[in-house]
């Protein structure tokens, strides 16, 4: 289960040509390719938990958005992780120059460890995930490749989060969502 922001049909077509550019330039490259349909903006991953748990989460995230305001999020930039060594998650930046993103987040976190959630030991850096390098082989020119490309900028306005429940399979994972909540404070 994770909670997220969902992205617009737009944004998400211009991921799928980032990323069909990248497998045509450099073809030999093992990667996993997120689907358009899966890619989102994640707030916090929690993992496997029980039915009663994701009703607590869905009501903590309830109870952040409506402590936070529709906001504005720029797409802008590539990057790949880990930043040395051989990079294994190719990725497209997030901008939040008005911090409604992370005001969202900081609520949450608040929301969640009310209800007894760990908060993330990690610093939050909000990234769109385009691909996981399954081997090291062509990873670097892959890698090259994406930070080269350029990925125009684009802006849209979060307006609701919602809760995802994720199910692996061998034909990749599926989303369904649990509950979404609209941004509205009041």
């Amino acid at each position: 289960m994770f909670v997220a922001i969902e992205l617009p049909e737009k944004t998400r077509e211009k991921l799928s040509a980032h990323a069909r550019g990248l497998r045509e330039s450099v073809p030999a490259a093992q990667a996993s390719w997120s689907r358009p349909e899966n890619i989102h903006l994640t707030l916090k991953f929690v993992g496997e938990i029980t039915k009663d748990r994701a009703a607590k989460l869905s009501e903590a995230t309830a109870r952040a958005a409506e402590h936070s305001d529709p906001f504005r999020i720029e797409i802008a930039g590539t990057g790949a992780f880990p930043n040395r060594g051989v990079p294994r998650v190719l990725w497209i930046g997030l901008n939040d120059s008005e911090g409604g993103l992370t005001r969202l987040h900081e609520q949450l976190e608040r929301e969640c460890l009310r209800v007894g959630f760990e908060q993330e030991a990690r610093s939050f850096k909000p990234h769109l995930t385009l691909a996981r390098l399954r081997r090291p082989d062509h990873a670097k020119a892959l890698a090259a490749a994406h930070l080269e490309m350029p990925f125009e900028s684009e802006k849209f306005t979060a307006t609701e989060v919602l809760v995802i429940r994720s199910e692996l399979s061998s034909s990749g994972s599926k989303y369904t969502t649990i509950s979404r909540h609209a941004l509205d404070k009041t």
